[in-house]
């Protein structure tokens, strides 16, 4: 495995995370494709055997049971050695105060948090999405008392514009707050748009970028015509990418055939070559599909094969936020 610092920090982290939406309880949560305990638990012990140190979960992926599984996955462990994410702004209960970004909302849910996952602090503790609902101020100062409680170690993003990111980050220098230090944004072969303002902006402020969807929903790792259990019941994944994205899974597959390894470890090894990612969030379901993630470290595409991949994007609808 290697390992690199997260943006401009001192945290090392494996250049695989292992994403966890696929871990919960399957009758929790709008995620009835996600493995079952025992599968999960699987998985994550590959994963550590493997040396991924770098764990990304939520509060909302199968309403809380995959912070609770990966918090008992890693019981025991050398804590030290281990970097656990999670995120903050989907809605965990009915009614007021049940999501968003407000400061009841934040000191509610990182303790709910911390409790399933058995856990006294986080390493990451992320906002899922921007929450224009909330004054920025009050949710920034909010994760900076988060920190100070001692409750998280560092705090990132996720998908949003550009400018109401630096709106963040600014609002976090002018008052002496935590900053952020990653974002975790919506970025693959399929979908490029971050490429125009997020990720110049991200690498001008030292922000380490995580991308969720490296594999586009498995689009990239199979025909465009076939279909999963997953893709069949995601209705959010039939939003994200469009029939003129055919050409570029099968430049996937071409690259793949003439190099003899997997789709997944091209579509992978082309994120890994952008100098702005840290680590690709690789959410898996199947052994394998997990050692093709860590296999796609040796994978060094050359300036031909990048260009062939990149050849023939076409612009999207902003997609993921």
């Amino acid at each position: 495995m290697d390992y690199t610092k997260l943006g401009s920090t001192g945290l090392d982290v494996s250049r695989i995370c292992l994403g966890c939406m696929s871990f919960g309880d399957p009758s929790r949560g709008n995620h009835a494709w996600s493995l079952d305990e025992e599968r999960s638990q699987a998985i994550i012990r590959q994963a550590l055997d493997a040396g991924i140190n770098f764990f990304d979960t939520a509060n909302v992926y199968s309403d809380g049971s995959s912070e609770e599984i990966l918090g008992r996955a890693l019981s025991g462990l050398d804590r030290d050695g281990l970097v656990v994410a999670t995120k903050v702004n989907g809605r965990m209960r009915t009614g007021p105060n049940g999501s968003g970004l407000s400061r009841k909302a934040i000191f509610s849910e990182i303790d709910h948090s911390l409790r399933r996952l058995g856990m006294d602090y986080v390493d990451l503790y992320q906002i899922h999405r921007f929450d224009p609902s909330v004054p920025v101020e009050e949710t920034v100062e909010a994760l900076h008392d988060v920190v100070k409680a001692g409750k998280a170690r560092y705090v990132g993003a996720s998908s949003m514009s550009a400018w109401q990111f630096a709106t963040m980050l600014h609002v976090a220098e002018r008052n002496g707050w935590t900053r952020f230090v990653s974002m975790q944004d919506h970025y693959n072969l399929l979908y490029r748009e971050e490429e125009r303002e997020m990720l110049p902006l991200c690498s001008h402020e030292g922000v380490g970028v995580i991308p969720w969807s490296p594999l586009a929903r498995g689009r990239l790792t199979r025909d465009w015509d076939g279909e999963t259990e997953r893709s069949a019941t995601d209705e959010f994944g039939k939003r994200l990418y469009q029939p003129e994205d055919r050409s570029i899974v099968e430049r996937v597959a071409a690259v793949a055939e003439r190099r003899g390894v997997s789709r997944a470890r091209v579509a992978l090894g082309w994120l890994l070559a952008k100098p702005v990612v840290t680590a690709p969030i690789v959410g898996v379901t199947k052994a394998e599909q997990l050692s093709d993630a860590v296999g796609s470290l040796d994978v060094r595409l050359d300036a031909g094969e990048l260009a062939e991949l990149e050849e023939g994007y076409a612009p999207h609808a902003i997609a993921g936020y």
